[in-house]
């Protein structure tokens, strides 16, 4: 087993572990952020879906109710502004969705189901402001985010406490069954955007793998240079001294001598060589003089 064959086996050792613990650290920094860019979509989602809510009671209810204050008007309910405004966007993004889950809401479309109310009861029990985690759904993993819906705003109660009181057009739409028997500071339901985790893990992947390409190759172009080194500053140089070893000890004592200039390990060690050959050369000298007195 020659000198190069035994670096190069600890050379692709290390890069073998080098790698590895590239890999790893890469995979677990990229996930982490995968996950908190979804989160950041999802939240960017949501403070949309508020911005439309608060358009329409700002904005449209005021004008929509100066031209028809009889009849009642989805449109200037600000859940409905905000499934239409996500609805559109579904159009591009078809795998986004939001939904704003209610135990006992108005529109069936928007009753909650098993898994929703798992998240509002989380909210009435936890009084968190916001929860977040990852879902298995049938198009693979989505991460959801959610607030809560409250009643804090009495004028809501003008539509859902009980159905003498609301419009008798929201009466005739939606039915007297449903959507009443909410009460001030109760919360109803939840907010909930679920965002797709497997476009972006996917792109994470090819991210990853682009860049552990990249490592390999980087250790692949150091492993070269390292052995072109290695056989210009100690492969060379040994097997020259111990080419001259052999003549030597073959007794090839005129030999020319080793000329290793430099202040290293190889250099001294071609000058020891230097001084034995020498010696033996002196005291071969010697011996023959004894032998011809």
């Amino acid at each position: 087993m020659t000198l190069r064959f035994k670096m190069n086996i600890i050379l692709l050792f290390f890069t073998i572990v080098g790698i590895v613990i590239t890999g790893v650290i890469s995979y677990s920094i990229q996930a982490k952020h995968t996950k908190q860019e979804a989160l950041e979509t999802a939240a960017v989602l949501m403070e949309g879906a508020m911005a439309i809510r608060s358009y329409t009671v700002d904005e449209i209810r005021p004008l929509l109710d100066e031209i028809d204050t009889e009849r009642f008007l989805p449109q200037t309910v600000p859940a409905y502004s905000a499934l239409r405004y996500v609805a559109k966007l579904q159009e591009t993004y078809p795998f986004y969705s939001y939904k704003e889950a209610v135990i006992n809401p108005t529109n069936l479309a928007n009753l909650a189901n098993a898994w929703e109310l798992g998240i509002i009861n989380r909210f009435r029990t936890e009084f968190a402001s916001e929860l977040f985690g990852i879902q298995q759904t049938p198009a693979g993993q989505s991460l959801y985010f959610s607030r809560p819906i409250q009643i804090t705003n009495p004028d809501c109660l003008a539509c859902h406490s009980t159905p003498d009181v609301a419009p008798a057009s929201m009466i005739e739409l939606y039915g007297e069954e449903h959507g009443f028997g909410w009460k001030l500071n109760e919360i109803v339901g939840a907010q909930i955007v679920s965002v797709p985790l497997s476009l972006t893990i996917a792109r994470a992947q090819k991210e990853i793998f682009i860049f552990m390409g990249i490592v390999a190759a980087t250790y692949l172009m150091i492993g070269v240079i390292m052995n072109l080194l290695l056989n210009m500053f100690v492969v060379k140089p040994v097997k020259q001294m111990s080419d001259y070893a052999t003549e030597v000890s073959m007794g090839s004592l005129d030999t020319p001598e080793l000329n290793f200039k430099g202040r290293d390990e190889i250099s001294s060690l071609s000058k020891s060589f230097n001084r034995m050959q020498r010696s033996l050369k002196s005291a071969v000298a010697m011996i023959q003089d004894d032998n011809n007195k």
